[in-house]
């Protein structure tokens, strides 16, 4: 205890009291007090002086708890007041006091004086001039200090102050309870919550922890008997718990700023004054190394500015708790969400034992997690917020080995990705040890997330039955797959997501409307093939082919598609086409030169899409094309078999004839369908109306167009020049235009292709040639637009050519063909085909061509035109 002796009196005279000096710690009652020292490091010794002379009431006492025949003894008249008065008097205040007398026992009396002198206020005779003390029971008045004493006691009585006022002093008795019936009632009713706080202790403990004693100190020295303000907050286990709030300040806070306590997870969540100032207290000790974070390395500490926070874009969610996203320097990296888990089978493994377990669909809300991450995350830039490094794990009995994790916190618009799926209940908060700092650096937001959830009964704290994923995998099944064609065909354009990605051109994917796992190959197209286990060997993959593997995943993975199924092959896989936001992933496989076109591509309609980005591919000699030379062009005539020639013709109506004669119908059995879907389309727009200028429009992206008639239509944008000039078509009629993007909107969801396909099909003319000169064309053009525009007719199809069928129309009436009478006029001639089944009826409009020559009409006016230089102007015999 730092003191100041004071030596006085000459030689041979009465010995002067040592004056000593000390800080009050503690008021035991109105006539004792515990004063200490400065600290100087560590906490200072402490010493009791009582006061000499004089007496105060005794205070209450509790039984002692081992002693069963023991009583509580209650507060003697004016013994609180008189503590009182010198616990606000001198809690914390500065004293001087002298030693006058010491007991064998050791109990030290004496003169305390308020202040650095012996000038200051005597404070035995402040308590007995208020009349809080007495004169102690038979002692004279024979020095100058007895004799003030009794003149304060004189004063006192006089006035009638404290003990001598009238009555007995009963209501200076406190009526004190020492036990609460219902600490949780008691609290509930001061509308409290919960404080957070871990206190280094020396109860009951041997080996006290580091820095207890200078804990308890710090708390000691501030809050000790002085006035504050409680907010009670919660009961645990019969204990009250608080918030002490001192007039400098929130002891809980200061106690983890200077590093004597750490924050603990049961309570802080619903922690008054928000846990996020707690934890920024903590992290201030931390970060300074305080106490007993003396050995404190930060979790990232080994890592870079730039390796803790980045923006990074989401390319697949591996698992509820765990996704892949592409670096800005196109490196890829694995991210696990901190501090929760998966859902995962709980108690007994009930799985069928025969039965390969599948993850995503066999555990209880695994599918719907996954899912939940695929919509908000896949293709979309995320903050990520690295909090720590998870080690590699070798493996053990029962837990597989785990490689080095980089757990971080992921944020998308402000939104904490961890935290919205915790409070969905798709994943639950793992609990740490008090002394592991791997966390996320938003612990308490999940804790809080998990306990709403839990209230709410969501997900995996839901009492209701889990759901069921009964998904069928036919993948490879060749039977199961012969089943499910035709219903696939006639399907047409069907939702999926892609699952996984095998090559460039190979896919698995989910369908949801039936629930099942197909093996998806690209049909027209020819696609590096990648490196493949054999027997006894690896054969290694085709140049491009990892190119073409990684741009096919980092177009379609996990996204939602559409795909066109055609047919199957042996393994039972199934072939079509797959289009993502508008565009054909084997025409864009082809446009960057990592996919070539496969001859069986000319039976279908993308023929001319898949030609055109091959061309384009090829001019700039890259990936696939890289040593591409020009070969000079042989045409090559089709072996084709020899059939019966079919005919079923079938109603249609023509809606469109382009410059080059080919022609669009509707099919007439799904003509009330469109009708319909026109008539719910234009009132949801009547009442929703687009927002004009707000649709950006992008090549391949359906949309709704408004004709020059003021109604809106289904449209395809196929060109955009500018905002003011996009190119569409209208994909239910076959008709073309230029718009300004004012004059389009975003196609609703509900009258998309996948509700009613477009209802436009192009077809051209079978068995004729269109004429090259362009007024010979526009002759023949003009009278088709005449004859069948906008009116009913029968179509056959005859033959696949590249870009469209090749058909025969027929008038609905008449029964006449269209073709043949427009060689009967002479408008175009007959394109001479070698096909057996096809002999009598190009027999019969070559014989149509010869009455038109004889008659010398149009084409023919100037007699046999085509000599042998006729093939410059395009025509041949």
């Amino acid at each position: 205890m730092a003191s100041s002796a004071q030596s006085g009196g000459s030689s041979g005279g009465p010995a002067v009291p040592t004056v000593q000096r000390g800080i009050v710690k503690m008021v035991l009652s109105g006539c004792a007090i515990i004063v200490r020292g400065q600290p100087r490091g560590g906490p200072p010794p402490e010493r009791q002086i009582n006061l000499s002379n004089i007496r105060a009431g005794n205070l209450a006492r509790r039984a002692a708890v081992a002693q069963p025949d023991a009583k509580d003894t209650p507060d003697e008249p004016w013994a609180f007041p008189a503590r009182e008065f010198l616990r606000k008097k001198l809690i914390g205040k500065e004293v001087c006091f002298t030693i006058e007398n010491k007991t064998p026992q050791g109990r030290e009396y004496g003169m305390i004086y308020l202040g650095k002198d012996t000038n200051g206020e005597n404070i035995a005779e402040s308590l007995v001039a208020e009349g809080l003390a007495t004169r102690r029971e038979g002692m004279r008045a024979n020095n100058p200090e007895q004799n003030r004493l009794a003149e304060c006691e004189e004063q006192a009585k006089a006035s009638k102050k404290g003990m001598w006022s009238e009555g007995n002093g009963s209501h200076t008795i406190r009526d004190l309870k020492y036990t609460i019936e219902n600490p949780r009632h008691f609290v509930d009713s001061h509308h409290q919550k919960v404080i957070s706080l871990y206190l280094p202790s020396t109860d009951g403990s041997e080996t006290p922890e580091p820095f207890a004693a200078e804990a308890k100190f710090f708390t000691e020295s501030r809050l000790l008997q002085r006035d504050v303000q409680i907010i009670l907050e919660s009961c645990h286990n019969q204990n009250i718990l608080g918030t002490i709030l001192h007039p400098n300040g929130n002891i809980t806070e200061l106690l983890l700023k200077e590093g004597f306590a750490r924050c603990v997870d049961w309570s802080i969540a619903v922690y008054t004054r928000g846990a996020e100032k707690l934890r920024a207290a903590e992290r201030f000790a931390k970060e300074r190394r305080l106490r007993i974070w003396r050995d404190y390395v930060a979790p990232t500490a080994n890592l870079d500015q730039k390796d803790k926070q980045f923006v990074a874009k989401v390319m697949q969610v591996l698992n509820a708790d765990a996704i892949v996203v592409k670096l800005n320097s196109g490196d890829y990296k694995t991210i696990h969400l901190s501090s929760i888990r998966p859902p995962r089978l709980e108690g007994e493994n009930t799985q069928d034992k025969n039965k390969k377990l599948r993850p995503l669909y066999d555990i209880p809300y695994m599918f719907e997690a996954r899912e939940f991450l695929r919509k908000k995350l896949i293709g979309k830039k995320v903050n990520v917020t690295v909090d720590y490094i998870r080690p590699a794990s070798p493996a053990t009995d029962t837990v597989p080995a785990f490689s080095e994790r980089t757990c971080a916190t992921v944020t998308i618009g402000g939104i904490n990705i961890a935290e919205a799926l915790v409070s969905k209940g798709l994943a639950t908060v793992i609990r740490y040890r008090q002394d592991d700092d791997q966390r996320s650096s938003h612990y308490d937001e999940l804790l809080a997330a998990e306990a709403r959830a839990i209230k709410n009964g969501k997900g995996l704290h839901s009492k209701k039955e889990v759901p069921i994923h009964r998904v069928a995998d036919i993948s490879g099944d060749t039977q199961k797959a012969k089943q499910f064609l035709p219903f696939l065909q006639r399907a047409g354009r069907s939702e999926a997501v892609v699952e996984y990605v095998f090559s460039g051109s190979r896919l698995k994917l989910y369908l949801p409307k039936e629930t099942c796992l197909i093996t998806f190959l690209l049909a027209g197209i020819e696609c590096p093939r990648g490196a493949r286990n054999l027997p006894g060997l690896v054969q290694e993959g085709e140049p491009f082919s990892e190119e073409a593997t990684l741009f096919t995943k980092e177009l379609v993975l996990q996204r939602e598609v559409e795909v066109e199924v055609e047919s199957m092959d042996k393994a039972g896989n199934f072939i079509g086409w797959l289009h993502i936001d508008g565009a054909n992933l084997s025409v864009l496989l082809v446009e960057h030169a990592l996919s070539k076109v496969h001859f069986t591509a000319e039976r279908s309609a993308y023929y001319k899409s898949l030609l055109s980005a091959e061309e384009a591919a090829k001019q700039k000699k890259e990936k696939v094309w890289a040593h591409y030379e020009e070969q000079p062009v042989e045409e090559l005539m089709p072996v084709l078999e020899e059939k019966e020639r079919s005919a079923s013709y079938k109603p249609v109506f023509v809606t469109e004839i382009t410059d080059d004669l080919h022609f669009y119908v509707q099919d007439v059995e799904t003509g009330t369908q469109l009708e319909k879907l026109m008539e719910n389309m234009r009132n949801d727009i009547a009442s929703h109306p687009p927002v004009e200028g707000s649709y950006a429009p992008r090549r391949g992206e359906f949309c709704i167009a408004k004709f020059v008639d003021g109604e809106w239509y289904r449209a395809r944008v196929e060109k955009v020049e500018s905002p003011a000039k996009v190119h569409v078509f209208y994909i239910d009629y076959g008709n073309r235009e230029i718009l300004p993007s004012t004059r389009l909107g975003t196609l609703p969801p509900a009258f998309s292709t996948r509700v009613l396909p477009a209802q436009a099909t192009e077809y051209a003319f079978a068995f004729i040639q269109v004429p090259q000169d362009e007024d010979a064309r526009t002759d023949a053009v003009d009278s088709v637009v005449r004859d069948i525009q906008n009116t009913q007719c029968l179509l056959n199809v005859e033959h696949l050519s590249a870009g469209c069928p090749h058909v025969t129309l027929q008038f609905a009436d008449s029964k006449g063909d269209v073709g043949l009478g427009l060689v009967k006029e002479g408008l175009v001639m007959v394109e001479v085909r070698k096909e057996k089944q096809f002999q009598k009826v190009i027999t019969e409009y070559l014989n149509a061509q010869e009455s038109a020559k004889s008659a010398r009409l149009n084409l023919w006016r100037y007699g046999d035109f085509r000599a042998d230089d006729a093939d410059e102007f395009g025509y041949s015999r």
